[in-house]
Order: structure tokens, then sequence, then C-alpha cells
């Protein structure tokens, strides 16, 4: 195989596909990608760790048509630094490859095509979403999913397309994020979509779905759900097991309410975390009329302090949270005022943006102890 492709669509296509790539190298094809040509002009690479597949194509100049299996991380490494000119690949007798662009000149180890995994064969994607709404989805929820491998079912996000709507949910025990949009039913299948999508899937959707203003395709079977964006396919096998029954973890008696304006709130909560403790993060909440007191303090390192206004009409009342917990809802909030709904210092609280452009968007957090 032979083809010559132009720096910049090489470099890009990588940076998509180096996210898919086993990185421990357990199983040795799986550190390689795969480069095949696809008609006249069109080259396909590939990258997996057997859980998540992607698949970019890109235009090439094939002067021999075939396929080629070669190491990845040299590959980036190598896309990253070479001139801004057209590099030429070319595969030896032995499976190595030969780059070369301008005056520099590379030979990559390579493995024979039979040594790289299959990967799912693609069903289909018949439901279109816009992309720009499913990067919202993700990116509201991604930060509440367990870093946790023991707790599998909570490792990512439990997401639902049907006639009422799409909702994406996540938790790891401690905070639930929740978003809806009910104006999405229209495009749902006729059968329910209801998946378990892995952190690491998200992931690389936040990557594929950045500058990309049109909509994506979604598909699913029993294992697997596919997503296409552009020319670009992301396969992943989707998670088994039972997700936590959310509902129940939704406040239902929270008769105590106060509003801030989010990046006055978040920039509060942040200087007062530098002195919070390092392992639990712990900062205090006093509400009193008018007002919220944010607190911190650790006994070898000082106190913080520092006020905020607020519309609250309620009785004082202390509330301990986590300020990372806290710092990550205010992030993705992008302004705007936020309610603060409660009913004591030992419930959970929720969070949620006053005004949401069609979302339902609902933060829920579990109180410290003081």
């Amino acid at each position: 195989m032979e083809f010559t492709i132009s720096k910049t669509a090489l470099q890009k296509e990588l940076g998509f596909v180096q996210g898919t790539v086993e990185k421990k190298n357990t199983i040795p094809g799986l550190s390689n990608i795969l480069i095949e040509s696809v008609g006249e002009n069109t080259i396909r690479i590939l990258g997996t760790d057997l859980d998540v597949t992607l698949r970019c194509e890109t235009e090439a100049e094939i002067k021999t048509p075939g396929s080629m299996c070669i190491g990845a991380r040299k590959l980036f490494e190598i896309a990253r630094v070479l001139p801004d000119a057209p590099v030429n690949f070319r595969r030896e007798e032995n499976e190595w490859a030969t780059v070369t662009c301008e005056r520099s000149n590379f030979r990559i180890a390579g493995v024979d095509r039979e040594s790289f995994p299959e990967v799912p064969s693609f069903k289909s994607a018949p439901v279109k979403l816009q992309a720009s709404i499913f990067k919202t989805f993700i990116d509201r929820t991604i930060f509440a999913i367990t870093l946790e491998e023991s707790r599998y079912t909570l490792s990512g996000a439990k997401f639902v397309l049907g006639k009422s709507g799409a909702k994406m949910v996540t938790t790891d025990g401690h905070r639930l994020a929740y978003i809806e949009r009910k104006d999405l039913g229209a495009n749902a299948p006729k059968e329910e979509l209801d998946a378990l999508i892995p952190r690491k899937t998200l992931a690389e959707l936040t990557k594929l779905t950045a500058n990309y203003e049109g909509e994506i395709g979604l598909g699913a079977d029993e294992n697997h759900i596919y997503f296409e964006v552009g020319p670009r396919l992301l396969i992943s096998r989707t998670l088994t097991g039972q997700f936590p029954n959310y509902e129940m973890v939704m406040p239902k008696s929270n008769d105590k309410k106060a509003d801030f304006d989010s990046a006055s709130l978040g920039q509060a909560i942040r200087r007062v975390a530098l002195m919070a403790d390092d392992r639990s993060h712990a900062i205090r909440f006093h509400l009193t009329p008018g007002s919220l007191q944010i607190s911190s303090q650790t006994a070898e390192e000082g106190e913080a302090r520092e006020v905020v206004t607020t519309e609250y009409t309620g009785d004082e009342t202390e509330i301990g949270f986590n300020a990372s917990y806290l710092q990550d809802f205010l992030n993705v909030m992008n302004g705007g005022t936020v309610t603060f709904e409660f009913k004591d210092g030992n419930s959970q609280a929720e969070l949620r943006p006053v005004s949401d452009d069609g979302y339902e968007y609902k933060y829920i957090v579990m109180p410290m102890r003081l």
C-alpha cells in the first residue's frame, strides 16, 4: 500500500483516533492503528481498545491500494512535528511503513493486518440529533460519573431516548446530574433507546462534536451504541447492569430556596475552597435572609470567609458541602441565575438554572456533616 496525505488532515484524524487506542498494551495488536484504502481517494483510519472503536475517513492520493497496521504512539508523535507538507506512506514487505515528508524520513514498526482485532460491524444510525444538544447533555453530566472502577454501573451515563424526549443521568453516589429535553421525542426510534454509555465514550464524543455543527446519527444494538459524526464513526460497547433508581434520589420536599448569580457564587466558592481541607474539600454554607456566608478552615493552614448576596427569606440554616461538587456544576453554567433548593442541613439539595433554553437541568448534591 502507498498513499500521500496532507499533514493537516493526517494530524487532525490522528488527534481523534489516539484517544481510543489502548494505552496499557496488554494485547499487542491494540497498540497499532489500521490504515486502509477505500475507493480511489479515501483512506480509513481505525483505532480501538475493544470497548471503544473510532473509524475516521479522509481524502488521500492513493497510489497502491491496500492496508497497513502500524504503531500508533510513534505515529502520533511524528505527525505532530512534521513540516507542513504532503506526507507519503508506503508499506514495506516486512509490514513496516516508510513515512516521508519533505526531507524527513521515518520507518515505523508494523504488524500483519490479521493482528488487528475485528471491530464490531456497523449496524446503522437512523436517529438524528443536533450535535450541539448532545454535547450539552455530556458537558453537564460527565463530571458526576464515578472514577471508582469497582462501581461498574456508575462508570457511565444512563441515556434514554423515547417518545417523551431524551434524558441523561449520571451519579457517583454523592451527587447526581440530570438533564432532559422533551422536544427530542419527535426524533425518537420506535423502540425506546435505553443505554449505559461509558465515560470514555462520552469523552471522545465531546472531542468529535466540539466544532461540528451538523446532526449526529445514533443507533444501538444489544451490546453496542453507534455515533456517526460527519465522516467519523464511534462504536462503543455499552455497560451492562442495573443503573440505580435515580428518581428515588430526587428531593420531593425541599421547601426553602435561594437564588444566586452563578458567576459570583462560583468565584466565592473557589476562593474560600483554597483554605478547605485537601481531602474533604469541606466548606460551610451559613444562610440568613438576604445573604450567604461561605467559610472554610483547617487547623494547620487557616481559614477563609466570604459573603454573597442572595434572594433568601427563610430561616437561618447551616449546611456543609464538598466545594468541588458545587464548582463542577457552576463551571458548566456559563452565567445566569441558579436556584438552590433545600430542606435542612441533612437532606440532599438541588441546584438548577432559573432559565435554560429548552433544557431541564437538575443537580442533586448530598450535604456533608459539619
